[in-house]
């Protein structure tokens, strides 16, 4: 089966409290976005292509180094937004689609294979990888149903007391379909206080259609850590140096 990866390092990162590009920060003397790469890379992929945004520029000769092709999310209005630019850049491939973010460099590419396998395994349409919290205050639930597909998935804010309950929470990495992915990016709206498309939306398509979903646990919450803030890059250089 044929293998694509969306990477997503477009954003600004303004909680970095920095001009620089977030996924251009060091971590341990490298840019965060080389240990997406590396990671993305180690699954063998026909394609990897890299959202760029903010600082286009800077972000492509940073990752010159790296086969991959370039699709440009200007302005950025959001996640789903920023998936459809790699639309153009996959027309003539079919297989799935490893959807990774930039910063979010602590994914290891054995969990990411466990993803994938599963996917095929299970059939799905999409498959979202997750992590059991013991405080998952803030994120999205994963609500599965007795045979351990995913019913559905709910914000926090949004989410009844029951649902509160689950500490399985979204990690914001994916595995699609790629024809079911760009199809269902088509029908989702930015009717929210935010004005953005949000890829996560795509799923409220999948689930009317009676679509497949699937879930695979990460080993750890580490792997799916974002850094968004210095402190979160941070405690990421502590984990990667317990780990080396």
């Amino acid at each position: 089966m044929s293998l694509a990866i969306v990477v997503m390092a477009a954003g600004k990162g303004t909680r970095m409290k920095s001009d620089l590009a977030k996924v251009l920060h060091a971590l341990n003397c490298r840019p965060m976005i080389h240990y997406v790469l590396d990671t993305a890379f180690a699954l063998n992929p026909e394609k990897v292509v890299l959202i760029v945004g903010h600082q286009a520029d800077a972000v492509k000769e940073a990752t010159k180094a790296y086969r991959v092709d370039y699709a440009l999310q200007s302005p950025q209005l959001g996640t789903g937004h920023a998936v459809t630019q790699a639309e153009s850049a996959l027309n003539d491939f079919e297989g799935e689609v490893v959807v990774l973010s930039g910063d979010a460099p602590l994914v290891k590419p054995a969990t990411l294979q466990t993803a994938l396998d599963a996917h095929r395994q299970k059939k799905a349409v999409a498959t979202v990888l997750t992590a059991a919290l013991e405080n998952p205050a803030g994120y999205g639930r994963v609500i599965r149903g007795e045979q351990g597909d995913v019913l559905k998935i709910v914000e926090h804010k949004d989410a009844s007391p029951a649902e509160l309950a689950i500490n399985e929470i979204n990690s914001g990495i994916y595995v699609f379909n790629k024809k079911k992915l760009f199809e269902a990016l088509k029908q989702i709206s930015n009717d929210n206080a935010q004005g953005e498309y949000y890829l996560p939306d795509v799923f409220k398509i999948f689930f009317s259609k009676g679509e497949r979903i699937a879930a695979i646990a990460a080993p750890n919450f580490d792997e799916i850590r974002g850094v968004n803030t210095p402190e979160q890059l941070k405690e990421a250089e502590a984990i990667l140096l317990a780990n080396a």
